[in-house]
């Protein structure tokens, strides 16, 4: 073989070389490349809303009823019967329990018969009285004897008032022997049984009445937020709705009645009490509730889900998912929580996206991929969420 031709294939075999070690580095280069690009974040995100919000102050209470009352008696007596079952609905007259009326009916029938005697001397007295003036008037019979029989007559008269008075005396007694509902209630459980002598004196007494409907709450705000509740009733009826201890679920809703007129120094609050109608009854006496006041609206005000807000060093932040699909920090000012949403006075505009769960993975400029807001699981969001995270 020619020495030229030995030199044009050796040329030939370096080219060869040198063109798959181009490619083959080529290759390497863009499979590192696309090994290192960043993957979208994925991330659960809501839009900014605007709708008219009411302003909301929220306090801790306790449901009170408007009245309490133990049934006593004002008479001592044998208790003959008891006319209730407990835990049952009454109206303000409905009997209660008996006591033996017995003895109260006689002194009642004694008192009678003594005005009914009374009464007869006192008309027998007063026709002797009609028969001495026209004597008097003729000279037939002395002044004397007319001003005694008309001292006679004032003097039956007075017994007259006095029977009276023991008659309605009497009649009060044996009324008392009737246990009644002073108002309509809920009647609790039986503290005396059939058989034993009541006394006035008993502490316990028959039974405790409390009324249900309507009932009250009695709850503490700041005194801060007095001025604001102050300027609401001026306007007109303040609304309040309760909610259970956990403040999930809505119990009723009625209005403020009273704003107490001393705030407690040593807490630096003020107790209000506001008035429910409780008509399916899920307010009872002494449990603990949470109030909240309407004190006002705020209209076309900014709305975000609660979970969106975050917090950080230098304060509330929201991550907001621009149309690069990139996150963004943005500061907010939160005006009040409620409901699961979170009022914004500043940082946020109408139709804006912001990330409601996922943040824990995001970091200014990271690029994030919206996954289905009705499937939660597609988006972990543990307790440690946002930690290393914040701005």
């Amino acid at each position: 073989m020619h020495t030229w031709m030995k030199s044009g294939l050796a040329g030939a075999a370096v080219a060869c070389l040198a063109v798959g070690i181009l490619i083959y580095s080529r290759s390497s280069h863009d499979q590192s490349q696309a090994a290192i690009a960043p993957q979208p974040v994925p991330v659960i995100a809501a839009t900014v809303q605007q709708n008219d919000v009411p302003i909301i102050l929220t306090g801790l209470g306790t449901v009170t009823a408007l009245n309490t009352a133990t049934i006593h008696s004002q008479v001592t007596g044998l208790l003959t019967s008891v006319d209730f079952q407990e835990g049952q609905s009454v109206k303000k007259g409905d009997v209660l329990g008996q006591i033996d009326p017995r003895t109260f009916q006689a002194q009642l029938d004694q008192a009678q018969a003594t005005l009914g005697r009374d009464q007869a001397h006192l008309d027998n007295a007063q026709l002797n009285l009609n028969r001495y003036e026209p004597l008097a008037n003729k000279g037939f019979t002395s002044e004397q004897e007319l001003a005694g029989q008309q001292s006679a007559v004032a003097q039956l008269q007075s017994e007259i008032k006095a029977d009276q008075a023991a008659v309605d005396n009497a009649r009060t007694e044996l009324s008392y022997t009737t246990l009644v509902a002073p108002f309509d209630g809920v009647t609790g459980i039986r503290l005396l049984d059939v058989g034993n002598v009541i006394h006035p004196t008993d502490p316990n007494g028959l039974v405790v009445v409390t009324q249900i409907q309507p009932i009250s709450v009695i709850f503490t705000l700041a005194t801060s937020d007095i001025p604001q509740v102050q300027d609401a009733l001026a306007k007109g009826s303040v609304q309040a709705i309760v909610f259970s201890q956990d403040d999930k679920t809505q119990l009723d809703t009625g209005r403020l009645l009273v704003v107490n007129n001393q705030a407690d120094p040593d807490s630096g609050t003020v107790r209000l009490k506001a008035l429910f109608p409780n008509l399916r009854r899920q307010l009872w006496p002494g449990t603990f509730v949470n109030v909240h006041l309407v004190t006002s609206t705020q209209h076309d005000g900014l709305t975000v889900p609660l979970d969106a807000v975050q917090q950080g060093p230098g304060g509330q932040f929201v991550f907001v998912v621009g149309q690069d699909r990139k996150a963004a920090v943005r500061p907010v000012s939160l005006r009040q929580s409620f409901n699961g949403q979170a009022l914004i006075d500043q940082g946020l505009h109408v139709g804006e996206t912001v990330v409601v769960r996922g943040q824990y993975r995001l970091s200014p400029g990271t690029l994030v991929a919206l996954a289905d807001p009705h499937d939660p699981d597609a988006v972990p969001n543990p307790t440690t969420a946002g930690a290393g995270m914040l701005p």
